[in-house]
């Protein structure tokens, strides 16, 4: 049974355990629902909400630690051998493992390792009927609970009203929970890097090469972690995407909001909106097998040096990816604009280019900036397009015509395949991502004021 199956089992019961609820909260009340102190869908909501919230726990407790103890058991099982100095580890031996038992035509041949995985499959099996057993009963007696308080008198709207309030607060508490656990992660392993890494290296140095040599007589044997050239490669990319998006964004949802007829919104906005549907892997092909080609053949003609892999075509093709984001959230600031300024804006005898300046605007600037910062954000975490187009050389440079790379693609890059977070060239990663962050959030807070600052004018 897949975790998919126990989990549509689940959701069934519930609309199971409501429609009989709501049926017999109305048979104890004669068929009258006026004699009931909720109505009838109440008490289908109060008893779904008691099959799936223990269940869904009960599962849950499976997904997040039942493979990880099955792991443990066969680990705790394996011989000595496997384990001594100088050969596997538990980790390796674990991924060993787990090839045989995703990959039936693996070519592991160790008896003990085959046996292993057997063993895990076996009780993998076991582990997760256990867990639907569980889960059902857990479910069932909700059911039971909640069916016999199915009186015409019992409060079924407050009773479910609170369990979707104390709901909504655990979810605000694991939500404010991740955040910090996200930032806690990143400023551990940060600190690790920087106690092998100086932080005036990483801020001020100018040469990234996090790639440790072979040798010690090597060049740069040790790695070089100056992070300057990817963030300048990061505000090179971005900077050219806004160029492309802010303009063209703003603008047509000045159009569509203040001079296109009905039939041409519904037309055009939708158009629009289909670029944000488009997966960046698409975009990604797009920039590399057109508009790269495109901008090296054109510097040829105009005899300009330009790459074939360069920040001009990847920062070009990305704007046009986040155009939609600018476009549609502008459109709802300029929209949610009353329109008691604009009328009154052309009753002074403002023409409408004016009031569209001087008025619209200047109101709906908040609602502006956050587009533009959405944009912004989009732009930086951008990862494909980079990858695909502008290539993966740490170049510090302002010329768009060069090949460059971003913190993204760095992140990436350094996180890929098996990885011991035991090395700075690993721990670089976290170190990247925590100077991601932190200008990120210092640019929300410079925003905020901004806003805060025209609101206070507007309101």
């Amino acid at each position: 049974m897949t975790s998919s199956a126990i989990f549509l089992i689940l959701v069934l019961l519930s609309l199971v355990s409501f429609a009989m609820t709501r049926q017999k909260a109305l048979t104890r009340a004669g068929g009258d629902p006026a004699k009931l102190h909720s109505l009838p869908r109440h008490y289908g909501y109060f008893a779904a909400t008691c099959v799936l919230l223990p269940s869904f726990f009960a599962f849950g407790i499976w997904l997040i630690f039942g493979k990880s103890i099955i792991e443990g058991l066969i680990v705790s099982g394996l011989p000595d051998r496997l384990f001594e100095v100088g050969t596997d580890q538990a980790t390796l031996v674990l991924n060993r493992i787990r090839l045989v038992v995703e990959n039936a035509s693996s070519p592991e041949t160790d008896p003990d390792i085959l046996a292993a995985a057997q063993k895990f499959n076996d009780l993998y099996i076991r582990g997760i009927w256990a867990a639907f057993a569980l889960s059902v009963s857990f479910g069932l007696v909700g059911f039971y609970l909640a069916s016999n308080r199915t009186q015409p008198d019992f409060r079924a709207r407050n009773k479910f009203e609170r369990i979707m309030l104390i709901a909504l607060a655990l979810s605000s508490v694991i939500a404010i929970a991740t955040t910090l656990g996200i930032v806690a992660s990143l400023l551990f392993e940060s600190l690790r890097f920087f106690h092998e890494v100086p932080v005036t290296e990483f801020v001020f140095g100018l040469h990234w090469s996090p790639q440790t040599a072979l040798r010690a007589d090597q060049v740069a044997s040790s790695g070089a972690f100056g992070a300057v050239p990817l963030f300048a490669g990061t505000l090179l990319i971005s900077f050219i995407a806004m160029l492309v998006a802010g303009p063209i964004g703003l603008l047509a949802a000045i159009y569509l909001t203040q001079y296109a007829n009905t039939k041409m919104r519904k037309i055009a906005k939708p158009m629009l909106e289909v670029l944000a549907g488009v997966p960046t892997v698409v975009y990604g092909f797009f920039a590399a097998l057109t508009v790269a080609p495109f901008f090296r053949d054109l510097g040829i003609t105009l005899g300009l040096d330009i790459a074939s892999e360069s920040a001009l075509a990847a920062g070009i093709v990305m704007g046009i990816m986040i155009i939609p984001f600018v476009s549609s959230l502008s459109d709802d600031a300029i929209t949610a604009v009353p329109k008691s300024l604009k009328d009154g804006s052309l009753a002074l005898g403002a023409t409408p280019s004016e009031t569209i300046t001087q008025v619209v605007l200047p109101a709906a600037l908040p609602g502006i900036v956050g587009a533009f910062l959405l944009a912004v954000s989009r732009a930086v975490g951008e990862t494909m397009i980079v990858v695909m187009a502008a290539g993966m050389q740490p170049k510090l440079t302002a010329n768009p015509f060069e090949a460059v790379t971003t913190v993204t693609v760095q992140i990436v890059a350094l996180l890929t395949g098996d990885q011991e977070f035991d090395s700075a060239k690993t721990l670089s990663a976290f170190a990247l991502g925590l100077a991601l962050f932190v200008s990120t959030m210092a640019l929300n807070v410079i925003a905020l004021k901004i806003v805060r600052k025209y609101r206070e004018v507007y309101d």
